[in-house]
């Protein structure tokens, strides 16, 4: 073959997007696409639902020990931590999530215009660290579902052989 290109006028039953070609990648669900096109389409006309479950940012270390939760949906009125970028290290709280840039906007993360107003700068949630919940009811139960899901994933951890198995392997 002199073009890899071309392989499929070479091959018919390996043609683009054929069952076959698509089986030989050993997904583990063959409905689930890895094309890098689909998926930025999916990501850029994301409904707002689930792009809040997409903007979400991980929480602090001592958060994370006492929800025992890694990270939630970032909502107005959280205190965030910057971790990366220009604005490393500045705490603020969440005066808006704008959705439809994919941004949050934190209190006194601003920039002057040319003609003299200030402007809220975007910030992408997984920059930042959310270190105070602004906690309701509907926040509340969250937590308690997601903390008791790790619960049960830390329960099952290690026992997928018993001691028994182990050693009859060895010996």
């Amino acid at each position: 073959l002199k073009n890899p290109n071309h392989s499929h006028l070479y091959r018919p039953h390996l043609q683009r997007g054929s069952v076959r070609e698509k089986s030989a990648k050993m997904k583990y669900n063959p409905r689930v696409s890895s094309s890098r096109r689909k998926s930025r389409k999916a990501h850029f006309t994301a409904p707002s639902s689930l792009r809040r479950v997409l903007m979400s940012a991980p929480l602090s270390s001592e958060l994370r020990t006492k929800y025992s939760v890694r990270s939630m949906p970032v909502r107005k009125d959280d205190e965030v931590q910057v971790v990366r970028g220009t604005y490393k290290g500045r705490e603020g709280k969440v005066v808006q999530v704008y959705r439809k840039k994919w941004v949050i906007h934190i209190e006194r993360i601003t920039r002057e215009k040319v003609n003299g107003s200030t402007v809220n700068v975007g910030i992408h949630p997984s920059k930042v660290v959310i270190s105070k919940l602004r906690l309701d009811k509907d926040r509340r139960s969250l937590l308690d579902r997601k903390a008791k899901g790790r619960a049960a994933a830390d329960k099952d951890k290690g026992t997928k052989f018993t001691a028994e198995e182990i050693m009859q392997t060895i010996d």
